[in-house]
């Protein structure tokens, strides 16, 4: 069953969207490790420590990396590939067919 909506144009837009995110992600990384730095400031009270490690949870979280002991992947970039894997296989390669029909050159 074909969709009403362009998934190549949604992968297009994934495309264009990660390459964003992965230019976000380096300074993301660097305000990490500005912030894990920060999380050993001599004589820092537990409120402030609880504060920076959320901080540094959801940096991990967005960039990927360590949190609670497990190995996660950055939550941006598994965003788009949910995106990219839920169009459907079938409609895509349809449109896909479509679309170089349409580009052939017209015999005259």
């Amino acid at each position: 069953m074909p969709i009403k909506w362009s998934g190549l144009r949604v992968i297009e837009a994934m495309d264009m969207t990660e390459e964003y995110v992965s230019q976000a992600i380096e300074p993301l990384d660097q305000a990490l490790l500005v912030a894990e730095e920060a999380a050993w400031i001599p004589n820092l009270p537990d409120y402030m420590k609880d504060r920076i490690n959320r901080l540094i949870d959801e940096l991990k979280r967005l960039t990927g990396g360590v949190v609670y002991g497990h190995e996660v992947s950055s939550y941006l970039i598994s965003a788009i590939e949910s995106i990219r894997t839920n169009i459907p296989k079938e409609a895509l390669e349809q449109e896909k067919a479509r679309e170089r029909a349409g580009k052939q050159p017209a015999l005259v």
